[in-house]
């Protein structure tokens, strides 16, 4: 994966690399438009994309089944999800901005990280599949066999 700005590259790594992508969302996370941004956790590092990036968007979604396989794609609600102040980007109307764009050595927001409660590992699709399956008269009481009570994906 490449990272450009202004068409200079400014970033690039494999995404075998990636173990763990986190997608940060506002509301219930279920439109592309809800995800606020992504983390990204390499072996040594941790990258932040802002949304509009399209991290969340091109990357996740042309490729779902390399990250359906990879197992590796968590949500959070960005209400669940706070950053320390100087990873953000300015205030609106006393609301915390988004991030921008960063590299960190993956130390830096490893406990920040592990506050955070998030659901998973599941792609948009099956996230998008199991909000159908519970919106069905009587669908909250059949969970998929692949998925417990919190969403998390029993490992063998």
């Amino acid at each position: 994966m490449v990272v450009f700005r202004d068409d200079v590259e400014v970033d690039r790594f494999t995404a075998d690399q990636v173990e763990r992508v986190i997608f940060v969302h506002r509301g219930s996370g279920e439109t592309p438009g809800d995800l606020s941004f992504a983390v990204v956790e390499l072996p040594e590092d941790t990258i932040i994309f802002p949304a509009d990036t399209g991290f969340a968007g091109r990357v996740h979604f042309e490729r779902t089944q390399f990250w359906e396989e990879k197992q590796c794609v968590y949500w959070v609600p960005e209400s669940q999800a706070p950053l320390p102040g100087r990873l953000r980007r300015g205030l609106w109307l006393l609301r915390p901005g988004t991030p921008a764009y960063r590299r960190l050595p993956r130390t830096e927001l490893a406990s920040t990280l592990e506050r955070w409660v998030v659901t998973g590992p599941q792609t948009w699709e099956q996230r998008k599949w199991l909000r159908i399956e519970r919106s069905r008269p009587f669908g909250s009481t059949t969970q998929p066999a692949a998925l417990d009570s919190t969403h998390q994906r029993k490992r063998a």
